[in-house]
């Protein structure tokens, strides 16, 4: 578990292994977190810059493979979120054109953001998941993972979007069409009543466990970025074994996934029963994010928690010739 302090604080000359390279920073993209993204994009932008770093902004659309062959950047900074971005889509275009990038690789990326499938391997890793039942296009009646209630939302969106809370079987319906704006596939979810909790991991390893406190009923998209909708405590509070019990699981999610040097893992804590919930492979990086908060109590400032990210870029791919 990491002490209040630890790790490099304050705004620093850039020493990172890539100062004095061209750095390209992708936001925006296509999916339904573009406004999230741009934000990110914006904030890590001004963070290297005030670190000497060579930085472009790359806005992102169905030309991005254009944009770059333009730029000729020498690695590129993944600040988006979502489909496309945050899915393995683009990773894969970058692995192609031999761009190293922030965040996780390809395979990673695609099953972080698959919330079934990333709970299919943690329960084959033994580590706690809340039960679910995954409602394909074609599914006619769903059958209930649990008794009611029960969290229904998109199979492969972040930022709570498209997610419902439902209490009453007869606003099910309602809830999976609510979902499916967003993804063909909806996940249905055992609701664990609790708190919610997030740890942030950097360089492979749990930085500490932040609790989010929401002034309504959940972290809907709107509560999560529009300022003074949430309460938060850090560390969270919990008791000392059932802290490092999250501090474990995170690290073994981050591992079982294969998410490289960086994620934010998210958990409903039941008294003393964490449960893994979903992990997210390229976390938000704005004024209201929630890695940024736990990064600052661990001693790591903003500029030098965006160059430890871009630190840990590389291929995943290695290319082999006959």
């Amino acid at each position: 578990m990491v002490t209040r302090g630890a790790g490099r604080a304050g705004v620093r000359g850039a020493r990172g292994r890539f100062h004095g390279k061209r750095v390209a920073i992708l936001l925006g993209g296509l999916s339904a977190e573009r406004e999230v993204s741009l934000r990110s994009g914006q904030a890590v932008l001004g963070a290297l810059r005030t670190l000497g770093y060579e930085v472009a902004a790359v806005p992102v659309g169905r030309d991005l493979a254009v944009r770059l062959a333009r730029l000729h950047p020498d690695v590129a900074f993944n600040a988006l979120h979502g489909r496309y971005g945050e899915d393995g889509c683009v990773q894969g275009m970058l692995e192609v054109m031999g761009i190293p990038y922030t965040g996780a690789g390809v395979l990673a990326s695609a099953v972080a953001m698959h919330k079934a499938l990333a709970k299919e391997i943690w329960r084959a890793c033994r580590l706690p998941t809340p039960r679910w039942t995954l409602v394909r296009a074609d599914t006619r009646r769903p059958q209930l993972p649990a008794p009611l209630p029960l969290v229904v939302k998109p199979n492969g969106e972040g930022s709570s979007v498209g997610v419902s809370i439902v209490r009453r079987r007869a606003d099910l319906a309602k809830a999976i069409r609510a979902a499916r704006r967003f993804d063909g596939e909806v996940l249905i979810e055992e609701y664990v009543p609790g708190s919610e909790v997030t740890v942030g991991i950097l360089g492979g390893r749990a930085l500490g466990a932040l609790e989010v406190v929401p002034k309504g009923e959940f972290h809907t998209y709107e509560v999560k970025y529009t300022a003074g909708m949430e309460e938060f405590h850090m560390p969270a509070r919990l008791d000392a074994a059932t802290l490092r019990r999250v501090l474990v699981l995170a690290d073994a999610a981050h591992r079982a996934l294969g998410c490289g040097s960086y994620s934010r893992v998210d958990f409903r804590v039941n008294g003393r029963r964490p449960y893994l919930i979903e992990l997210n492979s390229l976390p938000g990086l704005t004024d209201l994010s929630y890695l940024p908060r736990i990064a600052a109590w661990a001693g790591i400032s903003f500029p030098a928690l965006c160059e430890r990210i871009l630190d840990g870029a590389g291929l995943a791919v290695r290319e082999t010739r006959r």
